[in-house]
């Protein structure tokens, strides 16, 4: 049962403050209340709790089962890491294409070395457009890098400075009604309490009118029974 740290103030301002063993009393039928009916740890607006399971896509899945079937032993007894992916081949853009020398060259056939050469001058240009692309990535990470990363802190402290704005003045609003609401009942409360007064007289009149009653019927009794 999650604990209640929340206080409304919900209460009549004109109502005397309870005695101790008044709340008490009332904090113990309040918790007896509450037992019956368990709270939901969870919001309702909330979407439901993460299961071990619900965040595994198949991928993963495969990938765990890589992982597994490739993890070994060290001699010692400790467990080798298990080998990196090799989904993307990185050797294309760490090491040089092997040209074959013009001996070589002349050894092949003429349509079989202009194949060889068009792949290997298809792979210097890719390897020279990633380097390019590379280069002038880290060239404008290095020129604007530095004030982009400061501008979006400065968005974000708007952001922040607007949103505790708001939260000041939702709070100041709710003192405002807190108070309105104070000095609405604390106007009205000699009125609420000659209402309350009057009820009680009332109340109290009524009992004595039925013990009245009662006390005459018991005497209309008695005579009935002389009388017999």
């Amino acid at each position: 049962m999650p604990l209640i740290t929340t206080i409304h103030e919900s209460l009549p301002y004109i109502d005397p403050e309870p005695t101790p063993s008044e709340r008490s009393a009332a904090e113990a039928l309040i918790a007896a209340e509450r037992s019956l009916h368990p709270d939901d740890p969870f919001h309702a607006l909330l979407p439901p709790p993460l299961t071990p399971s619900s965040h595994i896509t198949p991928l993963l899945e495969s990938e765990f089962d890589r992982i597994a079937s490739h993890v070994q032993a060290n001699p010692d007894g400790t467990q080798a890491p298990p080998p990196k992916l090799s989904a993307l081949d990185l050797a294309r853009y760490s090491s040089l294409p092997e040209i074959p020398s013009a001996s070589e060259l002349a050894g092949m056939d003429s349509s079989e070395a202009t194949t060889l050469l068009s792949s290997l001058l298809g792979k210097a240009y890719t390897d020279h457009a990633y380097v390019a692309q590379r280069r002038a990535h880290l060239a404008l990470l290095d020129a604007y890098g530095k004030n982009a990363w400061l501008i979006g802190n400065w968005q974000l402290e708007g952001e922040l400075k607007a949103i505790e704005k708001e939260l000041v003045k939702a709070k100041r609003e709710i003192d405002l009604v807190t108070l309105q609401r104070k000095q609405a009942q604390d106007e009205v409360g000699p009125e609420i309490l000659g209402l309350e007064d009057t009820w009680k007289k009332g109340v109290g009149r009524v009992l004595e009118t039925e013990a009245a009653v009662e006390g005459l019927r018991r005497q209309v009794l008695e005579v009935r029974r002389g009388m017999e």
